[in-house]
C-alpha cells in the first residue's frame, strides 16, 4: 500500500487526540542528550518524548505516589533512598506547621486526627463536640483556616525540586505534605520533564506540581528577588551538589528551608582531600569520625556561600545514612549575625598515630561590659608540633562547622509526629530510631572516637561499650553515641583522660610489651602511668534509652547489592541483568575470596618444607609442605614458612584431615 493511500485511511479514522500524540511520542526517533542535562547532574534519558514504548514501563508505588518508570536505565531511581524521601516529607511537614501557625493556619496531616480521637476519653470527646458545635455557629470569616493534603494553600509554601528526574519526590510532597502553594519539579532533560508530566497526570496533582525544564542553577538565579524566592529548595543530585549551592542560598526565602544531599562520600570522607577542597572549600581527613566530619564540611560550605550575600545558615537536622549525607538548614538574612560565622568554623588537628584530635576556631567572639560583641582572630595552635601521647605528627583538616548540627527542639517535633503516626511512612521505625539517637547526642561536642580505634591503637582487647561509657561517667565526663557510627564514643573528655582510661583497661587485659616497637604509638602510650583511676563498673545511665528500647538506630542492609546505583545513561543502554551480575562480581572485591579446598591443597604442595631449604629433608625432590598423614598434619592457621613437624603430630582435632588439606 502506498504512503498516500495510508495517509488517506488514517485521516478518516476517529482516533482521539491523546492516543495519536502518545503513538507519535513512542515512535519518535531519539536525539543526542543536551549539554545542560549532562551538567545538571541529571543526564538521564527517560521515556516520554523520544522514550521507550509504554509496554516497557513499570509502575512503582512509594508512599502515596505511583510512578511510571522505564524498565531500562534511562532515569535515575534508587529504592534505597526511600528513607531519604520519607524523612524529607516529615521534615517539610513540621516546617510547614511552624510557618503556617505563625499565620493562623492549621495543617491537617493524614492519620493524626484519628489517632487523637483514640487517645482522649469520653469527657474530652464531649467537650470537643461542644467546641465543634460552637465553631459551626461562627461566621464563615471567623472559621479557623486549615490546610489539607492535596489542596492549594494560598499562603502556603513554595517548593522547588531542582533535580526532579521522574518527579517522585515532588509528587510525594503534593500527596503527603499539607500547606503547599506550589511545587516546581525541574529537570534539565526534556525526556525527564515529559516523564514528570506523565506521572503528575497519573497522580492527579497537576494543580500543585508544575513541571519545568531548565538548568537548576539558572532557574534559581532567576528567583533571587524576595517576592519570587522559594520557601523550600530540595537538591538531591547524583554526586556532589557543590555547583548548585551558590544559587540555592540566594533563591531560598528569608528563614526558608534548604535540603541538600551529598552522595560523593569518597570525597567527603577523606579519600581525596584536594578534591574536597575544590568542591567544598575544606580539607577532609581520613578518620573514624569521617562521616560526621563530612556533615560539618557540607554545613561549612553552605554557610560560606551564604555569607557572601549577607546570609547565614542554622542547621535543623544533619543525617549520615547509607552512602550519603543529608542536611536540612534554614537560611536567614542578617549582616550582624554573619560576622559571627568565623567563630563557628574550626580547623582540626588530628594525630596520625593515636588519632587524638583538637579543634582550633577560626575566629573569636567576645563581649564587653556595654553588651557589644567584638570579633577578632583566634589564638593558637592548641597543640605542639608532636603529639604528647605518642610522639607522632598532626594532620590539619577543615575548616568545618564546629557548632551544633541539629536543632533538638525541631528534631523532637519531627520525632513526636512520626511516633504518633507511624503508618504514615514505610520507614517509620528507622526514622524513629535515627532521630532518637540524634536527640541523645552531645550537641556541643564535635566528632567522636570509636571503640575499635582506641583498642587497636594500644593492641589490647576491646572493652564493652557500656564499660567505657561507665568509666567516662564515673570520671565526671559526659558521653553519648552518634547516629553516624555504631561504635562511636562522643565525649567531652580530653584525649589525656581518655588514654588514661585505656591504660587502666590495659592493666586488666595486659599487652605483651616485648612485642611492641619502641617507635609505635602503643609503646609511647603504655609507658606512661595513668593519673586517672578508671572505674569500669556498669552504671544505669550508661545505657542510652534508644538502646534499651531496641530501636533500629543504625543502617541495616535494605536489599541485596544495595548501594548508590549507577548513573542513568542516555537510551538506557545498561541492561538490568548485566548490571546485577556486575554488582555480584564486584561485591567484596578488595577481600580475598574463599579458596577452594582442592586448590588450597594443591597450592600448599608447591611449597617445600623448611628442612628442604636447609638441605636436610629426607624426602629430597619429593618434599612438599604437606607430607603424608602419618608424618604430619598441616594447620590452616600457620604460615607456609613454618615446618610441618613443628605442628601437632597427633589427631587433627575438631577439624578433620580433609579440612586441613592433608595429602
Amino acid at each position: 500500500m502506498s504512503h498516500g493511500r495510508l495517509s488517506v485511511l488514517c485521516r478518516g479514522l476517529p482516533l482521539p487526540r491523546r492516543l495519536c500524540r502518545a503513538w507519535f511520542t513512542d515512535w519518535k526517533p531519539r536525539g543526542p542528550p543536551t549539554p545542560a542535562a549532562m551538567e545538571n547532574g541529571s543526564d538521564s534519558r527517560p521515556c516520554g518524548e523520544g522514550g521507550a514504548p509504554a509496554a516497557q514501563k513499570a509502575t512503582i508505588t512509594e508512599g502515596a505516589a505511583r510512578i511510571a518508570f522505564p524498565s531500562a536505565n534511562e532515569v535515575f531511581y534508587n529504592p534505597v533512598q526511600e528513607f531519604n524521601r520519607d524523612l524529607t516529607c516529615a521534615v517539610i511537614t513540621e516546617f510547614a506547621r511552624i510557618q503556617l501557625e505563625a499565620k493562623g493556619i492549621q495543617i491537617k496531616v493524614p492519620g493524626e486526627k484519628n489517632l487523637q480521637k483514640v487517645v482522649v476519653n469520653l469527657m474530652e470527646q464531649e467537650e470537643e463536640n461542644v467546641e465543634v458545635k460552637e465553631d459551626a455557629n461562627l461566621a464563615p470569616g471567623d472559621q479557623p483556616q486549615t490546610a489539607a493534603v492535596g489542596e492549594i494553600c494560598e499562603e502556603g509554601l513554595r517548593v522547588l525540586e531542582g533535580l526532579a528526574a521522574s518527579g517522585l519526590r515532588s509528587i510525594r510532597f503534593a500527596l503527603e505534605v499539607p500547606g503547599l502553594r506550589s511545587v516546581v519539579a525541574n529537570d534539565a532533560s526534556a525526556q525527564a520533564v515529559e516523564l514528570i508530566r506523565h506521572n503528575v497526570l497519573l497522580n492527579d496533582v497537576a494543580h500543585i506540581v508544575q513541571p519545568s525544564q531548565a538548568d537548576a542553577r539558572m532557574l534559581m538565579y532567576q528567583h533571587q528577588k524576595a517576592s519570587e524566592r522559594f520557601d523550600v529548595i530540595d537538591l538531591d543530585p547524583y554526586g556532589s551538589p557543590a555547583t548548585f549551592l551558590d544559587a540555592a542560598v540566594q533563591a531560598v526565602s528569608d528563614g526558608g528551608l534548604l535540603c541538600v544531599t551529598c552522595t560523593d562520600m569518597a570525597v567527603l570522607a577523606g579519600n581525596n582531600g584536594e578534591t574536597c577542597y575544590s568542591k567544598y572549600g575544606a580539607m577532609a581527613l581520613k578518620s573514624r569520625a569521617c562521616h560526621e566530619m563530612a556533615l560539618r564540611i557540607v554545613l561549612h560550605s553552605l554557610d560560606l556561600r551564604a555569607n557572601c550575600y549577607q546570609r547565614f545558615v542554622v542547621p535543623l537536622l544533619s543525617i549520615s545514612a547509607d552512602f550519603y549525607v543529608r542536611v536540612f538548614v534554614r537560611v536567614f538574612v542578617g549582616q550582624a549575625k554573619v560576622k559571627a560565622s568565623a567563630s563557628k568554623q574550626a580547623l582540626v588537628f588530628q594525630c596520625v598515630g593515636c588519632g587524638a584530635f583538637y579543634l582550633q576556631r577560626l575566629g573569636k567572639a567576645s563581649g564587653d561590659p556595654s553588651g557589644r560583641v567584638k570579633f577578632s582572630a583566634a589564638c593558637g595552635p592548641p597543640v605542639a608540633p608532636e603529639c604528647e601521647h605518642c610522639g607522632q605528627r598532626y594532620q590539619l583538616g577543615g575548616p568545618m562547622w564546629a557548632e551544633p548540627i541539629h536543632d533538638l527542639d525541631f528534631v523532637n517535633r519531627v520525632l513526636e509526629a512520626v511516633s504518633t503516626n507511624p503508618s504514615r511512612f514505610h520507614t517509620s521505625e528507622r526514622i524513629q530510631g535515627v532521630l532518637s539517637v540524634v536527640t541523645e547526642e552531645l550537641p556541643d561536642v564535635p566528632l567522636y572516637y570509636t571503640l575499635d580505634q582506641l583498642s587497636s591503637t594500644i593492641h589490647c582487647n576491646t572493652p564493652r561499650l557500656l564499660q567505657l561509657r561507665s568509666a567516662l561517667l564515673h570520671a565526671g565526663f559526659r558521653v553519648s553515641l552518634s547516629h553516624a557510627c555504631k561504635n562511636a564514643v562522643k565525649t567531652d573528655a580530653p584525649p589525656l583522660a581518655l588514654w588514661d582510661i585505656m591504660r587502666c583497661w590495659e592493666k586488666e587485659c595486659p599487652v605483651k610489651r616485648e612485642r611492641l616497637s619502641k617507635s609505635s604509638p602503643a609503646f609511647h602510650i603504655l609507658t606512661v602511668e595513668p593519673r586517672l583511676k578508671a572505674n569500669f563498673t556498669i552504671r544505669e545511665d550508661a545505657n542510652p534509652s534508644s538502646r534499651q528500647r531496641g530501636l533500629k538506630r543504625f543502617q541495616a542492609n535494605p536489599e541485596a547489592n544495595w548501594g548508590p546505583r549507577p548513573r542513568a545513561r542516555p537510551g538506557g543502554k545498561v541492561a538490568s541483568a548485566g548490571l546485577e551480575e556486575r554488582r555480584r562480581l564486584l561485591q567484596n572485591k578488595r577481600k580475598e575470596p574463599a579458596e577452594d579446598l582442592t586448590r588450597r591443597t594443591a597450592r600448599l604442595k608447591s611449597f617445600p618444607c623448611k628442612r628442604f631449604k636447609e638441605g636436610t629433608c629426607q624426602r629430597g625432590d619429593q618434599c612438599c609442605y604437606s607430607h603424608s598423614p602419618t608424618e604430619t598434619v598441616v594447620s590452616t592457621d600457620v604460615p607456609v614458612t613454618d615446618h610441618p613437624y613443628n605442628q601437632n603430630q597427633n589427631s587433627p582435632g575438631p577439624r578433620g584431615a580433609a579440612e586441613l588439606g592433608v595429602d
